[in-house]
């Protein structure tokens, strides 16, 4: 096994391979606070011979300064933002959903009072985050209506069902500590109600992370029942975990420019083989597999070959409808009657894992 510090049962106190002298993501979030009281008191760039607007922004950018509400900034910058920050919003408020359902089923009083204290830090997140986008001159009410009619997405992680208090568990581990690999650079981010907002959240997504990691501990080394439940979570909730991060660099239509302003410091791929590295050690301590068979250390990049995420979105009812050349309406009846592939129900609405779905008809030919 390679050092790891995560032998207690805190899932995202490690260090990286490649790095045996690296930081835990609380430490960078630390230093990351402290960068911003730090650019706060040393003071902005001299604007003095800036003719152009222009200019002096990419100064205060170059110089680790923050952009502020009240300072001109491109319109293609707020724009960026806002469709950034209200896409950040809208996973928080929705994410609350898929765990929300286990409040009243958690295994003893003391789990459903660490769910329900998670899920209302969630709320809180998504207000901190829709206040931070307000200051971009765009209403709340604008941005709910922009998500409501598909405008605006949230992440589609939060479609995929729940199906055993161990998914709770496998939420925290892998679906927040691919939120905190994502979101700790963020706190970094050139504009500066969105990078103080990222300080707190951060540090609330730690304990996230870690009450889900601990949850799967505790599963992975109980009954043998128990533990197939941890891994059989595990396995289903991996790979949505991965596309977490965005498509790949290549597809990426976004990254580049975001890089660029210092929205975001680094790129898609980038952060996911972060994730990866990160969760390999954390999954030893747990006993649990990464279900990837194509795992592998490679000792030149010091960094872990694995296998691609499928990035297929969630398939609503008329996708898979036209993929099977079923009627809309048999789909619907078959969910009444629980028969046919799986479906989550979202909202008023039926959702389809496009993998499901294949597996389903592969059975259906056998």
């Amino acid at each position: 096994m390679r050092s790891c510090n995560t032998c207690g049962v805190y899932g995202n106190d490690f260090v990286p391979p490649d790095d045996p002298h690296g930081q835990s993501l609380l430490d960078q979030v630390a230093d990351a606070e402290r960068a911003l009281n730090e650019a706060a008191a040393s003071g902005r760039p001299d604007a003095t011979g800036v003719d152009e607007a222009l200019d002096y922004f990419n100064a205060v950018v170059a110089a680790e300064q923050k952009v502020e509400p009240r300072d001109w900034m491109p319109e293609a910058y707020r724009k960026t933002l806002i469709r950034q920050i209200a896409q950040h919003a809208h996973s928080e408020i929705i994410g609350m959903q898929p765990e929300g359902n286990w409040i009243s089923r958690a295994p003893s009083l003391k789990r459903k009072a660490i769910l329900l204290a998670k899920v209302q830090d969630e709320a809180g997140h998504g207000l901190y985050l829709y206040a931070a986008a307000e200051t971009l001159g765009i209403s709340r009410d604008e941005l709910v209506e922009m998500l409501i009619d598909g405008r605006q997405k949230y992440s589609s992680i939060f479609n995929y069902p729940t199906l055993s208090w161990a998914d709770v568990g496998a939420i925290g581990w892998l679906v927040d500590g691919a939120a905190i690999v994502n979101q700790v650079p963020l706190c970094r981010c050139s504009y500066g109600p969105y990078a103080r907002a990222m300080i707190r959240v951060c540090k609330e997504e730690s304990f996230h992370q870690r009450q889900g990691y601990e949850i799967l501990y505790t599963l992975a080394h109980g009954t043998p029942e128990q533990r197939a439940m941890a891994q059989d979570a595990v396995n289903r909730w991996w790979y949505p975990s991965l596309a977490m991060f965005g498509p790949p660099d290549t597809d990426s239509t976004h990254s580049e420019q975001s890089m660029a302003w210092k929205i975001k410091r680094f790129s898609n791929d980038d952060l996911r083989q972060r994730f990866v590295d990160m969760c390999v050690q954390q999954a030893e301590v747990l006993t649990l597999d990464i279900p990837d068979p194509d795992l592998r250390f490679d000792t030149a990049r010091q960094s872990y070959d694995f296998t691609q995420p499928d990035y297929d979105e969630l398939w609503t009812v008329q996708d898979a409808s036209r993929y099977l050349r079923i009627p809309p309406g048999t789909l619907c009846q078959w969910r009444h009657r629980r028969k046919g592939q799986p479906a989550a129900k979202v909202g008023r609405h039926l959702r389809y894992d496009p993998a499901d779905v294949r597996a389903w008809l592969k059975r259906q030919a056998a």
